[in-house]
């Protein structure tokens, strides 16, 4: 079956060619007047100049680390840390760049309606979804015919994980820094509305979105989706041994997968400001159908002809719980991030009795909102696990991540639409403008929230499916160890995993907090030392952008740094049992912890726009301040610290598991 692995790359260049027909489209969409356009170029240079520091940065660390997997594991190794690393980055750059390219178009669209506004987001958001997956797709299975070393895939991932770390640290501290540092001047203490031109943070602000939500998410997600396969093909290799079959068979569910997407896409439409989530639903329910329809000849041809051990049955249900995992993420997650059902509306509602109130009412609604994934995880990890052991947990996250390219879709029209509405507001485009741009984003906020959750979900399972083979990976060395409660290194472990998100995403809250504050006194001193509100002096927008990225760059490092350093520690000082104790007390408080920032962040958010669209006195009201003050408290967690768990728990998973070979 080896052969026909080329099918896959054929399916992988198919969706990059999809990806690159939809960017022409793009491209030849009207861009709007110049005001527009120079809005536009401004954000382009900022976001481009922040991402090449950032990779000058990573780059060093890189270097590093691939000549440590040299010496220790050998070229193949190596060599796929570097091609790992280098498609993370690629993916983040490219989804970037297209983002950039699409807002401003969103923005003209808006002048002729709904529909063609939404086309022209969604489209932009095609080019990433399909970028990340075919481009995962693509290295992995190539990478695989090229060197047959499940080992040197595992470079791969660590590769994509590291660069995904950086990109989520990075980008996060970057987006986060600026909106906080715009809101509580702009908006709080000088009144102006969000996205004033007026406000010298607001170029910094709109490229932020794009570090953070574009390149930042596209890393995340091309390391997610490659980390997964790569886990799915090392466990079948070690519960299987030379059962090739167990080794490709997640190769060809994704790219069945891909191909759903890829048509899903077609049945992406809306047309009134009721119908956009219900718009692009369309699209992930057709490409979830098609998925079924397509999931069934494989497994039946891998389990019968290819002798993968097992009732195709039972294999064909395992990645249909994944699917069904996706499907209930998206609907857990909306329910409490949109703005039409009770837990944004309840923050709301606290609002009105002040800023206490309002992040009290915040911080219940977040650990609520852990409660029904962590169920659904858990009921999917055990009825994958009743029905085909371990490997069905591998293929459940495997399906579930097949969906990948129409989520990431989905995910990328929420900061095209939130930059498009900037530039509506800056280049002071009419109301009915706005009013097409605000729904899109208000919309953009609950899908860049869907994406986040289905990404620490699925990063649950793969964090699952890692510490499955790192024990297979212990028994295969001839070594018999068992992680019991009572034994004093396991509770080490675990004590010291459980500790790891919370010091990681402290250290991450503080970068925003210290990004912010330089940003802060930036935009106050321009407004103290500038006639900028009488209309005589202009904002130094370059200025305010310089700051916040030599901010995000310097407090990156140590939170980045932080999983790698701590894992090694543990597995030298305490040994393997520690280390296992280790992985599983990440892999559970991570979870709670991201799903809590990222579902109550994006909740505190659309309470404050929920109050904006007139409710609870609307804007510049004092339940608007309050709401605007637990937005603040929310950004970080939903945009910094909470997405970046997700690749910080697979990196620590992927260094465990290459430390075995060392250790034993």
């Amino acid at each position: 079956m080896n052969d026909s692995i080329w099918y896959v790359i054929g399916v992988s260049v198919i969706g990059l060619i999809a990806a690159a027909w939809a960017r022409f489209r793009i491209r030849q969409m009207p861009a709007g007047d110049e005001k527009m356009l120079s809005i536009a170029r401004a954000i382009e240079e900022g976001s481009l100049a922040y991402l090449k520091r950032q990779y000058k940065v990573v780059s060093i660390v890189a270097i590093i680390i691939a000549a440590l997997l040299f010496y220790y594991f050998g070229t193949n190794t190596a060599l796929g840390f570097v091609i790992g690393a280098l498609a993370s980055a690629l993916a983040g750059y490219l989804g970037m760049m297209t983002a950039v390219m699409s807002n401003v178009r969103v923005a003209q669209a808006a002048k002729s309606g709904l529909s063609k506004a939404f086309h022209a987001a969604y489209l932009g958001g095609s080019v990433t979804g399909f970028l990340v997956v075919s481009l995962g797709l693509l290295v992995v299975g190539a990478f695989w015919i090229y060197t047959k070393d499940l080992a040197a895939l595992l470079g791969l991932g660590f590769g994509g994980s590291l660069i995904s770390v950086f990109s989520r640290l990075g980008g996060g501290i970057y987006t986060k820094g600026a909106d906080v540092g715009a809101d509580l001047v702009g908006k709080v203490e000088v009144g102006i509305p969000e996205d004033d031109p007026r406000n010298p943070a607001v170029i910094a602000d709109n490229v932020g979105d794009n570090v953070g939500d574009c390149a930042g998410m596209a890393a995340d997600l091309f390391e997610t989706y490659a980390v997964t396969l790569i886990a799915a093909m090392l466990l079948g290799s070690l519960i299987y041994p030379g059962v090739g079959a167990a080794i490709t068979y997640p190769i060809f569910l994704a790219a069945a997968g891909l191909v759903a997407s890829l048509v899903g896409t077609l049945f992406v439409r809306a047309h009134v400001k009721e119908k956009i989530m219900a718009g692009l639903y369309k699209g992930l329910i057709a490409a979830g159908i098609i998925s079924i329809i397509l999931f069934w000849p494989v497994t039946n041809a891998f389990v019968k002809e290819n002798q993968i051990p097992g009732d195709s049955l039972k294999l064909f249900a395992s990645a249909l719980i994944g699917l069904a995992l996706t499907l209930s993420m998206v609907i857990i997650t909306e329910y409490y991030t949109s703005k039409k059902f009770r837990p944004v509306k309840n923050i709301a509602k606290a609002s009105t009795s002040g800023h206490g109130t309002n992040i009290i009412m915040g911080l219940a609604v977040s650990l609520e909102a852990t409660v029904l994934p962590i169920i659904a995880i858990a009921l999917g990890t055990y009825f994958a696990w009743l029905l085909f052991g371990l490997y069905g947990i591998a293929i459940a996250a495997t399906a579930m991540l097949s969906l990948t390219g129409i989520i990431v879709a989905i995910d990328s029209f929420g900061p095209i639409t939130d930059n498009a509405g900037g530039i509506a507001e800056m280049a002071g485009l009419s109301a009915d403008v706005r009013s097409i741009t605000d729904p899109l984003d208000a919309v953009g906020n609950t899908t860049k929230a869907i994406t986040k959750g289905y990404a620490i979900a699925s990063a649950g399972l793969a964090a699952l499916v890692l510490f499955g083979a790192y024990v297979e990976e212990i028994r295969v060395h001839g070594e018999a160890l068992t992680f019991e409660i009572n034994d004093p290194l396991v509770l080490v472990g675990l004590f010291l995993g459980g500790m790891l998100p919370y010091l990681f995403g402290a250290l991450s809250m503080l970068a925003v907090g210290k990004a912010a504050g330089s940003i802060v006194g930036e935009v106050r001193r321009q407004f103290r030392e500038k006639k900028i509100m009488e209309g005589i002096d202009k904002p130094d927008y370059a200025r305010a952008v310089d700051i916040v990225t030599k901010a995000a760059l310097r407090e990156m490092i140590l939170p980045a740094l932080l999983p790698i350093a701590v894992t090694i520690l543990v597995a030298i000082i305490f040994g393997l049992k520690a280390l296992g104790g280790l992985l599983i007390g990440v892999i559970i408080t991570g979870l709670f912890q991201a799903i809590a920032m990222t579902s109550g962040g994006a909740a505190w958010d659309n309470a404050k726009k929920y109050i904006e669209e007139g409710n609870y006195g609307g804007k510049g009201s004092p339940a608007h301040q309050a709401a605007v003050t637990g937005d603040t408290v929310g950004d970080p967690y939903k945009d910094t610290a909470g997405p970046a768990i997700n690749p910080m728990i697979k990196v620590v998973n992927i260094v465990a598991l290459l430390l075995v070979g060392i250790l034993l």
